[in-house]
């Protein structure tokens, strides 16, 4: 079955919302619409949708000029397998001690490495990118400093693959939370399959507003591997969620936003304990004074 994209871009997120409900009533349908925040410190958002037909140009176009929207731009993507190509291209990733594998891979992990299984369907979060690979790097990293995390949250938390990461080192149960349903099902199923259930638990919250990440606070160690923008707006619950010597450990942020999420964190009480880049992102490791 094909699949069409049409993608614009405008100012302003009100108006990129409006665009994508006006979206959803186009004819033919489309399947999803996707509304994101370009994190370039342009200010636009990017608006697009999918369809299993090719869409209707005049009515993009009259969209498009209604909300003051660069005109939309339509591609017919190929027929792939995802997860097959994913098998075939990712290979296992090796993060300090961290061994993060697809069950194709099962043969591969190495003796005395703590591994980490996620599927190649959930290839954002595999480690193969530099903020999940980064983070586990500074994971592995304060664990080798004799660091130990007792009280430890995984804040956006995706596959889980961080969370899983710290209960693979240390007995204590460990706290991952999304904004996302699917999300937290999905880390579930990753918690699951690799024998942690009970040791991770999953919750469906944003920030730290949940009474199970209320009930544990203050925390030693809070993962968020999100983006800039979030990553700012949470640093006073980071400060105030935190106990004194705790870490955070903060990703998705592109190379040239470090600065100004380390400034935030400073204004919180944190101060860097380390930075590392890899690719366009970096990771902070920071610590709360």
């Amino acid at each position: 079955m094909p699949t069409f994209t049409a993608l614009t871009t405008l100012v302003g997120k009100d108006s990129a919302e409006k665009l994508g409900e006006a979206m959803e009533r186009l004819t033919p349908e489309p399947t999803g619409v996707g509304v994101f925040e370009i994190e370039d410190g342009s200010g636009l958002w990017e608006v697009g949708g999918y369809f299993t037909e090719s869409p209707d140009a005049a009515g993009l176009a009259v969209l498009a000029a209604a909300f003051d929207a660069k005109p939309f731009v339509v591609s017919e993507l190929p027929e792939t397998d995802w997860v097959a190509k994913v098998k075939r291209e990712l290979a296992p990733v090796k993060a300090g001690r961290f061994f993060v594998y697809g069950s194709h891979d099962a043969d591969k992990v190495p003796v005395g490495s703590e591994p980490l299984l996620i599927e190649a369907a959930m290839a954002f979060g595999t480690g193969h990118h530099g903020t999940t690979l980064g983070c586990l790097k500074a994971l592995d990293r304060i664990a080798g400093e004799g660091f130990h995390g007792r009280s430890v949250a995984d804040i956006g938390c995706g596959t889980a693959v961080l969370a899983m990461g710290a209960a693979r080192i240390w007995p204590e149960t460990v706290l991952a939370s999304d904004i996302d349903e699917v999300a937290v099902e999905v880390a579930e199923a990753n918690v699951s399959a690799n024998g942690l259930t009970g040791q991770v638990r999953c919750v469906e919250a944003a920030g730290f507003g949940h009474p199970d990440l209320a009930a544990k606070a203050p925390f030693d160690l809070v993962f968020a591997n999100i983006l800039k923008a979030p990553l700012v707006d949470l640093a006073p619950e980071m400060g105030a969620n935190i106990q004194a010597g705790g870490f955070a450990i903060l990703s998705g942020i592109l190379n040239e936003q470090a600065d100004e999420v380390v400034a935030a964190y400073d204004a919180a009480g944190f101060d860097v304990h380390t930075r590392e880049e890899i690719g366009e992102w970096t990771t902070l490791t920071l610590c709360h004074r």
